[in-house]
């Protein structure tokens, strides 16, 4: 009688077993069900090739802010503790007072904090603001009082007045000098060194004059690219963020779940799949992908739930052009087969211990019968 008892028990939980089925699946009709408590907390919008081309025409172009392109910088102009380097043609005393057998930083001449430079026989002369040329010209005419046609050069020995400072997921922090070479951003980046793994390169902050901008560094792989066009100042700051507040969390039946970092501006579907090693042919429904958007924001609004139906290579095309979002959860949900498998892994051990309970009664009542 105990045995009859313990395979109806069996039988009963195996033919519920898909309702208790160990781990995480979605429950679409509750979503969908008018009045249900899901319906009004989630919007299911199948993705669609209609839907793909209503949020292409709906995409706003990225554009570099016009400001930023129209500035051009001019002649460096000298500034304090700038150090230069006074040439004066067929005069080593002039041009190198320590002796030539000194390093070549030891001749240079520094501008003062105040922003005047002394030179022999020719006193003390404004350098601040000035540019190499119209300092050129200054020294030339005062040397003529004393030198026969003399012939000067200036160049400049340590740029020390001007710098942009460069912070975040950079390899190389600090600041970067400016020099009479105009500085792009690009050239900047490049100078400091990027953080493949950890820098968002979709939100480069450009601090000048108390205005943000943001740049979009993944854009420089399009042609043509514009960020070179951008020349730095004086006093900009530079700021690339980590992407460690950027992530996309990918869960269910794929072969590698984890969270990934959203390094550039944009990942579509297909790219966050294959990111992880797919989904995983034994255990998931290709039909039920599902991009899970907006949890954060219940309290305000709906949540918003894409459904792709893969089971057709064919429909992998729609993930191309699906692109994800930041705080996006993908979810890939088990096959019908799957569950009833993890149902039936919990239900076996439960169901030897009732075949042994069953086997000890009937050993007791064997032996209680003689």
């Amino acid at each position: 009688m105990m045995r009859i008892f313990s395979v109806a028990v069996v039988a009963s939980a195996l033919l519920q077993g898909c309702m208790f089925a160990p781990g995480q699946y979605m429950d679409t009709e509750a979503m969908t069900k008018e009045g249900g408590a899901e319906s009004s907390r989630v919007e299911l919008i199948p993705i669609t090739p209609k839907l793909l081309a209503m949020d292409a025409a709906t995409q706003v172009s990225y554009a570099l802010p016009k400001e930023l392109l129209d500035y051009k910088p001019g002649p460096y102009l000298i500034g304090p503790n700038d150090a230069l380097y006074i040439t004066v043609w067929d005069h080593p005393e002039l041009t190198a007072p320590s002796g030539p057998q000194q390093q070549i930083d030891a001749n240079g001449r520094l501008v003062n904090p105040d922003g005047n430079l002394f030179y022999p026989y020719v006193g003390e002369v404004v350098a601040k603001g000035r540019t190499l040329a119209a300092l050129r010209s200054e020294i030339t005419d005062k040397l003529r009082q004393y030198i026969d046609s003399p012939q000067v050069d200036i160049s400049v020995l340590r740029f020390a007045s001007q710098r942009v400072v460069i912070t975040g997921a950079v390899l190389k922090a600090g600041p970067v000098p400016i020099t009479t070479t105009p500085m792009s951003v690009m050239e900047a980046i490049g100078a400091s060194g990027v953080d493949p793994i950890n820098a968002d390169l979709s939100n480069l902050t450009l601090t000048r004059g108390g205005k943000r901008y943001t740049l979009d560094l993944d854009t420089f792989n399009l042609n043509p690219s514009r960020l070179n066009d951008i020349y730095l100042k004086d006093g900009d700051q530079l700021y690339l963020p980590y992407n460690d507040r950027k992530r996309i969390y990918v869960m269910g039946e794929v072969m590698q779940p984890r969270a990934l970092s959203f390094k550039t501006r944009s990942m579509n579907l297909t790219d966050v799949l294959g990111s992880v090693g797919g989904i995983n042919q034994n255990t998931s429904n290709a039909d039920a992908i599902y991009v899970i958007r907006g949890a954060q924001n219940l309290d305000t609004q709906p949540a918003k739930v894409f459904h792709l139906q893969a089971g057709s290579p064919a429909a992998m095309a729609l993930a191309t052009r699906f692109d994800v979002q930041p705080q996006d959860v993908v979810f890939v949900g088990p096959a019908n087969i799957t569950r009833w498998n993890r149902v039936i892994s919990q239900l076996i051990p439960s169901a030897s211990i009732i075949g042994t309970g069953a086997s000890t009664q009937n050993n007791l009542s064997e032996a209680n019968s003689r």
